[in-house]
């Protein structure tokens, strides 16, 4: 199937300008008719002019201030109409017919609301990249992963996650939704402002009765850390902060006491982790985000029902990757 202009390409800009002078061109030469645009969220830098000057077919909507990745791809969604939307990180470059594959797979299954292609490392094409690799899922505690990585583990891809395949979560970085879908459940939850907005998205999904695949005919190339380095203890408070939340939302009743019980010995764990190797920035970084969770936590409701998506791990991959010394995912019990 033709990709047309009813496939909205997105991709939300902050201080980007050499990313975008960078990669923009591929975006345009790969991705057949569909629109593009730029959601410039407050830059500062040379962004705008970038565009005006030398990406003059690309629409640009401005923002006026950085609401960060949640809250900027909420208003500037709100703003286009479309059947899918494409939500690109401006670190990408993509590859010949990254689109087709995945957007024929949403238009082709109805109960399917979004997708992700293959997400491989562009510093290191042989190896998937830590924000989506194959495909993420979460274990029973809240511990993302994903098909050819587990924590900071990156699998060799020689083609042994080349199946379709039921997700539970599909990366941020590359993520194609449906827009009534996106709509539907009220798009991501600003609160969290950056980092697994996309994964408390497709646990909502999940729980509206919708899935979420991997397709991995499609891939791109994504550097990674552009806009906030992996090392930053920012982004340690922000993963921890807004998994708490993630989990406090969308949990089942019958399994909230009990995961959250064992998440608050983990994080203090990890926390005097930090702190006992000479990490004490990120000692603070995890103590803050449990501070921050208490607060938040009283305004916030839980999750009434009972649903438990299957995509969700029954064992801990932290036991597995620790006390196991599991690496790679296909060897995960």
């Amino acid at each position: 199937m033709p990709v047309t202009d009813r496939v909205a390409i997105v991709i939300l800009n902050w201080n980007g300008a050499h990313y975008l002078e960078q990669f923009l061109p591929f975006v345009l030469l790969h991705s057949g008719n569909a629109r593009v645009i730029v959601a410039d969220n407050a830059s500062t830098d040379n962004s705008l002019n970038l565009l005006a000057n030398k990406f003059k077919t690309v629409s640009v909507i401005k923002l006026p201030t950085n609401t960060g990745y949640a809250g900027g791809y909420n208003k500037a969604l709100a703003t286009i109409d479309a059947d899918i939307f494409v939500l690109l990180n401006s670190d990408i470059e993509v590859t010949e017919k990254w689109l087709e594959p995945v957007v024929d797979y949403l238009y082709n299954n109805q109960n399917v609301a979004a997708a992700q292609p293959l997400m491989l490392d562009y510093h290191n094409r042989a190896k998937f990249e830590y924000a989506g690799a194959a495909g993420g899922f979460i274990d029973f505690l809240g511990y993302p992963y994903c098909r050819g990585r587990i924590f900071n583990e990156l699998e060799v891809n020689a083609h042994q996650y080349d199946n379709v395949l039921p997700i539970f979560w599909a990366s941020g970085a590359c993520l194609f939704i449906k827009a009534e879908n996106f709509k539907m459940i009220g798009g991501f939850d600003e609160q969290f402002f950056a980092h697994q907005e996309e994964i408390d998205l497709c646990w909502r999904l999940h729980l509206a009765g919708f899935e979420v695949a991997v397709v991995p005919q499609a891939h791109v190339y994504h550097i990674g850390g552009g806009t906030l380095n992996k090392n930053n203890p920012h982004k340690t408070f922000l993963n921890y902060r807004n998994n708490l939340l993630m989990l406090h939302k969308n949990l089942p009743a019958h399994k909230y006491r009990n995961v959250m019980f064992w998440r608050f010995l983990l994080d203090y764990l990890a926390a005097f982790s930090f702190l006992f190797t000479g990490g004490f920035t990120y000692f603070k970084a995890v103590v803050k985000a449990r501070q921050a969770f208490s607060r938040l936590k009283t305004s916030i409701p839980t999750y009434k029902g009972n649903h438990w998506p299957s995509t969700i791990t029954n064992s801990s991959i932290l036991k597995a990757y620790y006390l196991n010394k599991t690496k790679r995912y296909q060897d995960i019990k």
